[in-house]
């Protein structure tokens, strides 16, 4: 407990027998309960965090999924049981010890203060995460993240996909759980949510923490279309949701179009291509109309995205 606010910290765990023990062993005293949710593991996850419970004398809860949810499902289950037990502040930390305790209170400090709904740990604004961070799963986070940002409109956020984070009760409460997305895309979906409920975001520089010698467990080549292509779907779900159907603004015209010029400008440039292959000549009107459509279709994008920006400039806590 900090500051009479009580804290609970969710720790998603699948087959992570080796480090559980240390993530519980570790918790600061000031969490005031640790909900670990099993993810149907097949080792003795669920063993080793009940023995590393009893033996460190740390309050916690502990759920078996008989059926694996994913590590996003996870996350929401204990979401629910936080706001059951009424927890103040709820962070989520992962079972395999990659988050370091003694940034957790930092973590929490902007909720319990009341400066903010939700914060993230950002990875990429150590002086030291390039050597630090898997080449491959830093170049997949920075490609996920300029998605993220245009998909949920926190264009401040920088790291989107660290799961190191904490959210208020309220923020809990008005969000549709059940409605986030279950496996590796939580993180970004979660960001489009709360964008939906306007809360207030803020970053906190966090140390990269990485064991089994620096390799990623995750499959970035199919991570990176999956989560793209959920980001593209809640784009325009969440276009529909805030621009049009609870406040109309006008930048809804400005991508729509920006993305019929797109479409009209590759039919114009493979029609251009077809009849410069049949007949050796490129035709007047269909270069000009190309041409027009290459110039308008960035600079409606452009303006929309300046747009969203502003809407949200006030959602992002320095």
């Amino acid at each position: 407990m900090i500051k009479n606010k009580k804290i609970a910290v969710v720790i998603p765990a699948h087959n992570e027998e080796k480090m559980i023990g240390k993530v519980i062993e570790t918790m600061p005293n000031f969490v005031d309960l640790i909900i670990v949710i099993d993810d149907a593991s097949t080792d003795k996850t669920v063993k080793k965090a009940s023995d590393a419970a009893k033996k460190f004398k740390k309050k916690t809860e502990i759920v078996v999924n008989k059926k694996n949810k994913g590590v996003g499902g996870a996350i929401v289950i204990g979401y629910y049981m936080a706001i059951a037990k009424k927890m103040d502040c709820t962070a989520v930390m992962a079972g395999d010890a990659q988050m370091d305790p003694a940034e957790l209170k930092d973590i929490v400090l902007p909720i319990i203060n009341n400066e903010a709904e939700y914060v993230k740990g950002n990875r990429l604004i150590h002086g030291k995460a390039w050597q630090m961070i898997p080449k491959v799963r830093y170049l997949g986070n920075s490609v996920l993240s300029l998605l993220t940002k245009i998909s949920s409109g926190y264009w401040q956020v920088a790291d989107s996909q660290t799961g190191y984070a904490a959210i208020s009760l309220k923020a809990l409460k008005e969000m549709d759980l059940g409605n986030l997305y279950k496996s590796y895309g939580f993180p970004n979906d979660m960001l489009v949510h709360l964008n939906l409920i306007r809360a207030r975001i803020k970053e906190i520089p966090i140390k990269p923490v990485y064991y089994q010698n620096g390799k990623s467990g995750i499959r970035i080549w199919k991570v990176i279309p999956t989560i793209s292509w959920l980001l593209i779907r809640r784009f325009f779900w969440r276009l529909k949701k805030k621009y049009i159907i609870e406040d109309f603004h006008p930048l809804v015209f400005f991508y729509l179009f920006s993305f019929i010029l797109n479409f009209i400008g590759l039919y114009l440039l493979i029609r251009l291509f077809y009849i410069l292959h049949l007949t050796g000549h490129i035709p007047p009107m269909n270069a000009l109309a190309l041409f027009f459509c290459l110039i308008m279709a960035p600079q409606f994008l452009f303006f929309a995205m300046w747009f969203d920006m502003d809407y949200n400039k006030d959602l992002k806590v320095k």
